[in-house]
């Protein structure tokens, strides 16, 4: 199985190098694996001791967050590096974190990650979710490094349950110290194939979006726009979401919308469905009266305007302060549905799709009545016009979300006192 899994790396790699030809995303994650090494051992000596987060994407990121920084608190004086597999992920931290030691992951090759992890000399790491690599693992316990999956998520369709992925299974028993599962049944079925060093802590994102609500969320000329209206935000639209932001839109009254497409290549389909719309950035230009020929958008222009496209990166989870109701994207299609939390910890309804299997919170945000979710647009549609005319159901659930957010228990304390025993 190991020469299979050697194969099978190489071919990811190869696929990489093609697929680079034609893909700038996968062409900047390839050329930025090639800086990894250099930039570990620029900022890594030998006499170092690092505590290391693996993230996927952008996601996992900000699910490991509250438990990276709370071990940042309890050793000072450790180096901090944050490895990620996704350019999306890197990309968007790169720019706002500037404390610690950032990078790609480099491929999971046997002699490339060896020298990697021996560079590092980690003394705890984590991955975050499911994001495991056979030989990294290895050489981390040869290292011996304390290692920790945080906010597991194991599902019985995954390969670890199947007879091809007993193999895999042993190492990571043989390698990872304890694994904290974010459900009962993510341990449930751990356990079953013999994954038994791990407990339910939770969610961490409920601690990260309980950070976010308590933060200051101010995002300019929000307030304005809004006015006296009621605010509906499609947060991480694709095209069914905004397909169901058109039809509210021209049924609606007495609301304002906002939609931050998931993807800003999206934002001319936008125009041409809404060309009454705004774009965040005129308003900004406006306001700054950059130069003298360009046409000057009025202050009362987008007051009165009755929908805003968001056209830069980084506003949603500030954005959602805002709204009334939220309809989050990504549930109307197999892509997966995207954070419905960042949405809840403000105490308002949230709607999405009903393609949501690795997303346990979303069922759990139905049961306690702070979210719905529907099988198209339409219903989805229908239901939202209705929460706009029903003050008692808008409230009530928007409490509901709320409630459903701040009352989770603290997993980032609970994974901390574990680490530290």
């Amino acid at each position: 199985m190991k020469l299979l899994y050697n194969i099978s790396i190489f071919h990811l790699e190869l696929a990489f190098k093609i697929l680079s030809l034609f893909n700038d995303k996968i062409k900047r994650g390839l050329e930025g694996r090639k800086k990894s090494l250099e930039i570990v051992k620029a900022n890594i000596s030998k006499t170092d001791k690092t505590i290391w987060m693996h993230a996927a994407s952008l996601g996992e990121y900000e699910q490991g967050l509250p438990v990276l920084e709370k071990l940042k608190e309890k050793y000072p004086n450790h180096k901090v590096l944050v490895t990620f597999f996704s350019p999306s992920g890197y990309e968007n931290v790169v720019k706002k974190n500037k404390e610690d030691i950032l990078c790609y992951l480099p491929f999971d090759k046997k002699s490339t990650i060896s020298e990697f992890v021996k560079a590092v000399n980690p003394e705890i790491f984590f991955t975050v979710k499911y994001d495991f690599w056979y030989h990294l693992l290895d050489e981390l316990k040869k290292q011996n490094a304390k290692i920790y999956v945080i906010s597991a998520l194991f599902y019985d369709k995954q390969v670890y349950f199947k007879p091809q992925g007993k193999w895999f299974v042993t190492e990571l028993k043989k390698n990872v110290d304890w694994i904290f599962h974010q459900t009962e049944k993510s341990f449930s079925l751990a356990q079953k194939v013999g994954l038994s060093e791990g407990s339910v802590s939770g969610d961490t994102r409920f601690d990260r979006v309980k950070q976010i609500k308590n933060r200051d969320n101010f995002v300019e000329f929000i307030a304005e726009f809004k006015g006296n209206e009621k605010l509906i935000i499609f947060g991480s639209s694709w095209e069914a979401e905004e397909k169901l932001a058109q039809n509210i839109s021209q049924k609606l009254e007495n609301f304002k919308i906002i939609i931050a497409p998931h993807d800003l290549k999206r934002v001319q389909n936008l125009k041409q469905i809404f060309p009454k719309a705004i774009l965040y950035s005129e308003i900004a230009k406006s306001q700054n009266r950059e130069t003298e020929n360009e046409t000057i958008l009025q202050i009362n222009d987008f007051t009165t305007s009755t929908v805003l496209i968001i056209d830069c990166i980084g506003l949603l989870s500030k954005l959602y302060s805002y709204a009334d109701i939220a309809v989050v994207g990504g549930g109307f299609h197999d892509k997966g549905l995207h954070n419905i939390l960042e949405a809840a910890t403000f105490g308002i309804p949230v709607i999405f799709g009903n393609k949501y299997k690795k997303n346990p919170e979303a069922d759990a945000l139905i049961a306690q009545k702070g979210g719905k979710t529907f099988d198209n647009e339409q219903q989805a549609s229908d239901f939202v016009l209705q929460l706009t005319k029903d003050s008692v159901l808008l409230d009530e659930m928007g409490e509901n979300a709320g409630n459903f957010v701040h009352n989770q228990p603290n997993s980032s304390e609970i994974i901390l006192k574990k680490i530290l025993e």
